[in-house]
């Protein structure tokens, strides 16, 4: 799967470079975003090859889709994302912490890839289904609800939930749990478990946001992401091992 070598380091560096410099005039990144998604590329195409490159790309089309939808609306009610909906450096790394950890870790010498492998794909699973979530249920959710409080609260505000939002966080999780096997980066009998697991993660994420992110000044809305996709990963590592 991967492919190894520092000659491979700088193909890929290389292969990266050339994609990232036209799809910059994209409005998906800000420009420190997309050289921050060129190193996380690099690492991903030189550790896991093609596939592992892939399906974060696809993570990140799908992920900044969602987000435009509605977006207008958004806006209007002050709970879109900021920037016009552009990821920065922080957002890029709060996603891809995790699974880029576990991209390194795959390279070491008797490292059990395929238990790496899901973790990966948790961990992003975990990601797109809380944007997912939190995008449709921040524009269509018609009651949003504080898991902590069990009580009515506006959307957007963080650690809440609608029904809409929860269905389409699973939906999310589902869709790149897909994705991973599709690209045989985990095996189809995993399809259903990651999905789930990875989704449960999400409800965790949202509980986190609201008990313990209001307590600590320090733990921003990217720390708390990074935290979801390693309890994501973690949690299917542990699982499915």
């Amino acid at each position: 799967m991967a492919m190894g070598g520092l000659t491979a380091w700088g193909l890929s560096a290389l292969i990266n470079a050339g994609l990232i410099l036209p799809a910059t005039r994209l409005p998906v990144l800000t420009r420190r975003g997309w050289w921050h998604a060129w190193a996380l590329g690099t690492v991903l195409g030189a550790t896991l090859g093609w596939q592992g490159w892939l399906a974060v790309v696809l993570y990140l089309a799908l992920g900044s889709a969602v987000t435009k939808l509605g977006f207008a609306r958004k806006a209007e009610l002050g709970i879109a994302e900021a920037r016009g909906g552009r990821r920065g450096p922080e957002n890029v790394w709060g996603s891809a912490a995790t699974g880029t950890a576990l991209a390194l870790l795959s390279q070491v010498p008797g490292a059990p890839t395929p238990l790496l492998m899901v973790g990966f794909v948790a961990s992003f699973a975990a990601k797109l289904g809380d944007t997912c979530g939190s995008e449709i249920g921040k524009r269509w959710g018609r009651t949003t609800i504080s898991l902590s409080r069990l009580r009515v609260v506006p959307p957007g505000t963080e650690g809440a939930v609608s029904l809409e939002g929860t269905l389409a966080s699973l939906a999310g999780a589902g869709v790149f749990s897909l994705i991973g096997c599709s690209l045989s980066l985990v095996s189809w009998e995993l399809l259903l478990p990651i999905s789930v697991i990875a989704w449960l993660a999400t409800l965790v994420e949202s509980l986190i946001g609201s008990e313990l992110q209001p307590q600590l000044p320090w733990l921003s809305n990217e720390a708390v992401n990074a935290l979801m996709t390693a309890i994501a990963a973690a949690a299917a590592m542990v699982v499915l091992r």
